[in-house]
């Protein structure tokens, strides 16, 4: 695609920026957690009629799915914008703050779908030279839910007949400059299991510790166990990090309890790794247990895969983002960030790449900026314009077969 094009739709998408910061703040004052958020799937739903096209809704989750069909045949291509918020109350005092207490699109995901209606608005004023079709996927539950698993059984990558040939999605951050647009190939973000283990002793009189089997000394060995465990274990290029945030035990100040509780989270940028950390998991909790006569048990919730970006659509969406933003504001990521992305699901089935788009206001210390999933977090809007460009310029990129 010739740069013209990229410079064309980044134009446009300028002359959108106030209907697409108007949907973004609509959106943001009515935030919902999970996978039912039937307020947000109307906006969207009605947006999505409102451009002409006819929209899909999920009937497991409140997902939304749309296709533009391009004047000729050809590949599909997916695009993706989650939806959903997070349980915390807003104290940014926006102007267009969240109305519902205990609830706050804090990780951004009200920009993504307006960056991604924005998108489409670019795409069907070019419907007529799309060579194949354009998925549009609005995705309910990131954030922990995994609804983009759901609208996979849904049968998402089937909508058009063919299957994608690649799929994309942005995720805005403060952790960025303003405008700046930060890629990975390989390993972007961390696979996230939740693990609870159960330590259970004999119960007795704080002064006769020898008279019970204290879980809570267990415990503290334990969390030292499975730090040295990473240390000493876990090959440091193939990283792994492991957190004990939880303990939960205990009454009162005399009694020894009989149970003690520990939740925490692994995470990890390599299946092998991820499994290897299970199994050391267990291991570490049963030796610990045995020396000191307790019994313990792991209960693992297993969370997201690792989001793995292929290289050679890396390499494609970086053209187009260097076309949309320049080439000083795109930038290689020296390493993976241990969060965790349901976009993963998708990408394990989809060549495809995640971009993160910097949004952090200029007047902010970059030091001191709130980041996403702060309760004070407030992102700069004008890139919304450079985001839904760069949705549109991957997307024909794709289309066009080069």
């Amino acid at each position: 695609m010739s740069t013209t094009i990229q410079a064309d739709l980044l134009a446009e998408a300028r002359d959108l920026l106030p209907d697409i910061v108007a949907v973004r703040r609509t959106l943001h004052r009515i935030p919902e957690v999970g996978l039912q958020i039937p307020q947000t799937q109307a906006v969207v739903a009605d947006a999505v009629r409102a451009l002409g096209l006819e929209p899909r809704l999920g009937t497991t989750t409140t997902s939304v799915v749309a296709v533009i069909k391009g004047g000729k045949p050809g590949p599909t291509v997916l695009l993706r914008a989650d939806m959903d918020a997070l349980p915390l109350t807003e104290d940014t005092g926006l102007d267009f703050a969240s109305e519902t207490p205990g609830r706050m699109h804090a990780c951004g995901h009200d920009t993504h779908v307006a960056m991604l209606l924005g998108a489409a608005r670019l795409l069907l004023a070019h419907q007529a030279e799309l060579t194949g079709n354009v998925v549009l996927m609005f995705q309910p539950g990131e954030e922990g839910w995994h609804g983009a698993r759901f609208m996979l059984e849904e049968g998402l990558l089937d909508v058009t007949g063919r299957k994608p040939a690649g799929a994309f999605a942005l995720h805005i951050s403060t952790e960025y400059p303003t405008g700046e647009l930060h890629y990975r190939p390989g390993p972007l973000l961390a696979a996230g299991d939740r693990f609870e283990i159960t330590l259970t002793g004999r119960g007795g009189h704080a002064s006769a510790p020898h008279n019970a089997l204290d879980p809570i000394t267990v415990a503290a060995e334990l969390v030292i166990a499975l730090n040295l465990m990473v240390t000493r274990r876990v090959d440091a290029f193939d990283p792994a990090v492991l957190t004990v945030a939880r303990i939960t035990a205990g009454t009162t100040s005399n009694i020894i309890p009989e149970t003690a509780v520990l939740e925490g989270t692994m995470r990890t940028v390599s299946a092998a790794q991820r499994a290897g950390m299970r199994a050391r998991l267990d291991q570490v909790v049963a030796g610990i247990c045995a020396a000191h006569g307790v019994k313990g048990s792991v209960l693992l919730d297993p969370g997201f895969p690792v989001t793995v970006c292929d290289p050679g659509f890396v390499a494609l969406a970086r053209e187009e983002a260097v076309a949309v933003a320049g080439e000083d504001a795109v930038v290689e990521m020296k390493a993976p960030i241990m969060g965790a992305e349901d976009f993963s699901y998708v990408l394990e089935q989809v060549p495809g790449a995640m971009f993160f788009i910097g949004a952090r206001p200029a007047e902010e210390d970059p030091e001191t900026a709130p980041p996403n999933h702060s309760n004070r977090v407030i992102f700069d809007e004008a890139p919304m314009a450079i985001g839904a460009a760069t949705y549109a310029a991957v997307a024909i990129r794709v289309l066009a077969g080069s």
